[in-house]
């Protein structure tokens, strides 16, 4: 029947199309529609609450129940409360990330400093002096205050000392005076809207480490870094976007922004802030001539008060566009922080 068979032909064309259309929208659809009632949130594997009512009143307690070696991670939820214990996450402890309640409220605090005597007799030194030490891999933390009391006339006394090979912190607090903030040769730490105060050398170690969007408060008159970048290392310290502030009390022109603690210190600073308690020179050689061959001290559009950039001294650098370019995140630190959970996803501790 050549009839019929003229007409199905012309159906086919012309409906096949559309049913082709209708099944790649259907398709499309699928993909790009979320699924209804997806989990946007993550249950605490320990909770540690001051008051008792979580699974643990010690950081340090939760931490140790964490199984060793693992390769996802391990949330520590932490109420607000004041937690005075010296707390290490040892090196088979990896990926292991705390969220506190509030970053001004949920503080991790201590007040050993490097010339106090241990119960054997002997020093606690510069870096054992920590209130949180920091070996495990990929550890993160979120809306916590690292602090040491041991106050401003003690000496070095660290709030964190770092020495896991990847680190990253978000709205965190690190307060102390000397030394306040540590992290050892060959780490990388990422920190996000965190707030660091100290008065000497209270950002100080041999890491790469990028600061964005981070406020840098000093205490009194002194030196915000001091770094000692291995010779071979292509960044050391990268302050991007940060305010550079001091409490009233520290006087106009009196800290630097660094001195280098050993040969080739390499730091940063790309469109900061900077109030008028920075030295107008900028940078200071640790009274070495020889270390200013060596330091890589930089900015790239500073501004305010303390920027003053007509008087640094001449051996540190103002920044070209395409000089500035090559330290940005992607650069310095993309790919070897771990990475933070998303904002839209939430801790759950029931």
């Amino acid at each position: 029947m050549p009839g019929i068979s003229v007409l199905c032909s012309i159906l086919l064309i012309a409906v096949y199309p559309i049913l082709i259309s209708c099944s790649k929208s259907s398709e499309t659809s699928d993909e790009t529609t979320p699924i209804e009632g997806e989990d946007k949130t993550i249950k605490a594997n320990a909770v540690v609450a001051a008051d008792g009512t979580g699974d643990f009143t010690s950081l340090q307690d939760a931490i140790n129940a964490a199984p060793n070696n693992r390769t996802e991670y391990y949330y520590i939820y932490i109420k607000k409360g004041t937690y005075k214990e010296v707390i290490t996450v040892p090196k088979n402890k990896d990926y292991i990330y705390v969220v506190g309640e509030n970053e001004a409220t949920t503080v991790l605090t201590y007040d050993n400093y490097a010339s106090r005597r241990k119960p054997d007799g002997s020093e606690y030194g510069t870096s054992g002096s920590a209130s949180f030490f920091v070996y495990g891999n990929n550890f993160v933390a979120e809306n916590i205050t690292f602090e040491n009391t041991a106050g401003m006339t003690a000496g070095q006394a660290l709030a964190i000392n770092i020495g896991g090979a990847r680190s990253s912190f978000r709205n965190c607090r690190f307060l102390g005076h000397q030394d306040t903030w540590y992290a050892g040769n060959g780490t990388y730490q990422y920190l996000k809207d965190c707030f660091i105060e100290g008065s000497v050398d209270f950002i100080f170690g041999g890491s790469t480490a990028y600061f964005d969007n981070c406020q840098l408060k000093s205490t009194r008159n002194g030196y915000i870094t001091a770094a000692s970048t291995p010779e071979n290392q292509a960044y050391g310290y990268v302050f991007q976007h940060c305010k550079v502030t001091a409490y009233p009390t520290v006087a106009e022109s009196s800290v630097y922004l660094g001195r280098p603690w050993r040969p080739n210190a390499k730091v940063i600073f790309i469109e900061c802030a900077m109030d008028e308690h920075i030295q107008q020179p900028g940078w200071h050689n640790w009274g070495n001539p020889d270390n200013e061959k060596t330091a890589f001290y930089a900015e790239y559009k500073s501004t305010g008060i303390g920027a003053s950039i007509d008087t640094r001294v001449s051996w540190s650098r103002q920044l070209t566009d395409e000089q500035a370019a090559s330290f940005s995140y992607d650069k310095v630190i993309g790919g070897k922080h771990p990475d933070f959970k998303s904002d839209e996803v939430n801790i759950t501790i029931e």
